[in-house]
């Protein structure tokens, strides 16, 4: 009962709920048919149908077959690897690009279709594809290009797509911690804002500054570092400027004199 009325809720007032609609080629109408009889017929079945239409009512055959498969030759590429493979698909299935599909246990996206005249096309029904290729789409490479001092290295990350990086933040590599300099997107490198690892061409991470290269080396470096807690104890520490709650007016502040007249 539940099932009907789900079913009517969908159901405009003005329209008409047919079972087994088909064409007719007796009244050349596509309209409800009475299944009569059904055999199968090796992967499919043959339906005995008899019209609905209160004019006609002739009687008829509908075979139902399953569309045949194809063997599709496709490129499937990892990184800097690639591989062979064929997949089989119904020859009326229409494939796009991107279309993301699943095989051996990885995601892939379409990247390229190449149709039987050998023309690159967008979308084409599987039965007239010569070969197609895809890239793995679950997980994406990162290049990295990691500077300490003078010395540059190439490395690179393998992470889940949904993976994002923030230009500036720190990232720990092999119990190493490194900043994210830059960002190549491919149209530049950006040095703020946030990116998504698939739409990266390149990372530049630079090794952080060392603690020890703000240690005070002078005597009056020192001698700031004291007055600020930063070296040995001091009970009345003075806060630094740049941490001074902003509003704040230091009471030894001189007031600026007025202007002669």
């Amino acid at each position: 009962m539940s099932d009907n009325v789900e079913e009517q809720d969908f159901i405009e007032d003005d329209e008409v709920l047919m079972e087994n609609a088909v064409h007719c080629p007796a009244c050349d109408k596509f309209t409800g048919h009475l299944i009569l009889n059904e055999k199968p017929k090796g992967a499919g079945i043959d339906y005995l149908l008899r019209c609905d239409d209160g004019d006609c009512s002739k009687v008829h055959t509908v075979h139902i077959r399953p569309p045949p498969l194809v063997r599709i030759p496709f490129v499937l590429t990892e990184g800097p690897t690639s591989m062979s493979r064929i997949i089989e698909m119904d020859s009326d299935e229409i494939i796009e690009l991107e279309d993301v599909f699943q095989e051996e246990e990885k995601l892939w996206s379409i990247n390229q279709i190449e149709h039987i005249d050998g023309r690159l096309l967008k979308f084409c029904e599987a039965g007239s594809i010569a070969r197609a290729s895809a890239l793995r789409c679950d997980m994406v490479r990162v290049k990295l290009t990691m500077t300490r001092g003078e010395d540059s290295t190439a490395d690179v990350l393998v992470v889940p797509a949904e993976t994002t990086y923030t230009a500036g933040h720190l990232i720990d590599l092999d119990d190493q911690t490194w900043r994210i300099r830059a960002i190549h997107t491919g149209r530049g490198r950006t040095l703020r804002g946030t990116v998504e690892a698939p739409d990266i061409k390149r990372m530049y991470l630079h090794e952080p500054p060392n603690p020890e290269h703000f240690a005070p080396r002078t005597p009056r470096e020192r001698r700031q570092a004291w007055k600020e807690g930063r070296l040995g104890f001091n009970p009345n520490p003075i806060l630094p400027k740049e941490i001074t709650k902003k509003g704040v007016t230091p009471t030894n502040k001189r007031k600026k004199k007025k202007p002669r007249k």
